[in-house]
């Protein structure tokens, strides 16, 4: 049991380090979760599709991406493009100013699904976290070792989105004024572009 233990403790710490950042996923599942809008399903999604590239990565995918640099450059300036895309929405929100309806029903549920496994599937970033860093840190252990410290990245990325989904809850009484959905939204436009700058110069 130790020697399981001990590769669990770390993937969970590197899982948590490498999730708890910035990025497209996280802004969407915080998004969701002040407009309470599908924020368990969004949180599942994300969650989940971590979970398959996490365990495609342990299983040996990362290496094989990591000898292909042709398709990682493509991936880097494909994820650019949604990124710049992604920042361009925000923008044009921020231009709008709205208050938060706690009451307003949910809107167009396949739409906010879509956008939850785009965020999760059409950033590189995710890919190069999850297949190509946690999947090759995988790779040092045994095959029970393995999989302890895929299952302790999987658990830390389970944990987060939904503590972040439903955490989102309590700022709902700052986001009820106009201001701070266009902070927000020029907050997410910004990161959104940088994050597409430094994937173009990467």
């Amino acid at each position: 049991m130790p020697t399981l233990f001990l590769p669990f403790v770390r993937g969970l710490g590197l899982g948590a380090s490498l999730i708890i950042a910035i990025g497209a996923q996280n802004v969407f599942v915080l998004r969701q979760g002040l407009r309470r809008e599908r924020a368990g399903q969004v949180a599942l999604i994300c969650a989940g599709c971590d979970a398959l590239l996490i365990a495609l990565g342990a299983a040996g995918f990362g290496t094989l991406i990591a000898q292909v640099p042709g398709l990682a450059r493509l991936a880097s300036w494909g994820g650019a493009l949604f990124l710049l895309f992604y920042g361009l929405q925000a923008f044009r929100r921020a231009l709008s100013p709205h208050q938060l309806e706690t009451a307003e029903p949910s809107a167009a549920p396949r739409g906010v699904i879509a956008a939850a496994f785009s965020v999760s599937l059409l950033n590189p970033h995710v890919y190069l976290d999850t297949v190509v860093l946690v999947g090759g840190l995988a790779g040092q252990y045994a095959a029970l070792p393995r999989l302890s410290f895929a299952f302790g990245a999987i658990c830390a990325s389970l944990l987060w989105f939904f503590i972040l989904a439903y955490g989102a809850a309590y700022l709902t009484p700052l986001f009820q004024r106009p201001r701070s959905w266009q902070v927000l939204d020029c907050l997410v436009g910004v990161i959104m572009w940088i994050l597409a700058f430094t994937l173009v110069r990467g």
